[in-house]
Order: C-alpha cells, then sequence, then structure tokens
C-alpha cells in the first residue's frame, strides 16, 4: 500500500503539468488570432504572388563569389 501515495501524487503532478500546457497553448492561440497576420496584410495587391515578390526577370544576381566562395549579398 505505500506505493499507492506516491502514483496517486504523480498522477496528479502529471494532470497539473497538462493543464498548464492546455492553458499556453490557448494562451498562444488567442494571442494569434488577435494578432494581425503579415500574409494578410500583404494580400493588398491580389495580382502579386508572394512567393515571386522581389524577382527580376532575366538573370539573377550571384550569392556567392566564384574565387572566395563567401556571399556577397
Amino acid at each position: 500500500m505505500p506505493n499507492k501515495t506516491r502514483s496517486t501524487f504523480q498522477k496528479r503532478q502529471k494532470e497539473l503539468a497538462r493543464q498548464a500546457r492546455r492553458k499556453e497553448k490557448e494562451a498562444k492561440r488567442q494571442e494569434q488570432a488577435a494578432a494581425p497576420d503579415d500574409a494578410v496584410a500583404d494580400a493588398s495587391d491580389p495580382t502579386e504572388d508572394p512567393d515571386l515578390a522581389g524577382i527580376k526577370l532575366g538573370p539573377q544576381p550571384r550569392i556567392y563569389d566564384e574565387e572566395d566562395g563567401e556571399q556577397t549579398a
């Protein structure tokens, strides 16, 4: 019988940890719902694809220098 109280205490601690995580997740969900989404703010121009924003036609500038192997941008 002495093990019975230990397991009950551990179960209670586990349940308290679950409740705390649940509250944190709920708070995070509410915070995200209240904050304006960046994607929604950029959606004011429906003709521009957000994946292609800032890309110009033609050859793109090189990211790495061929001789040094270092980033230039």
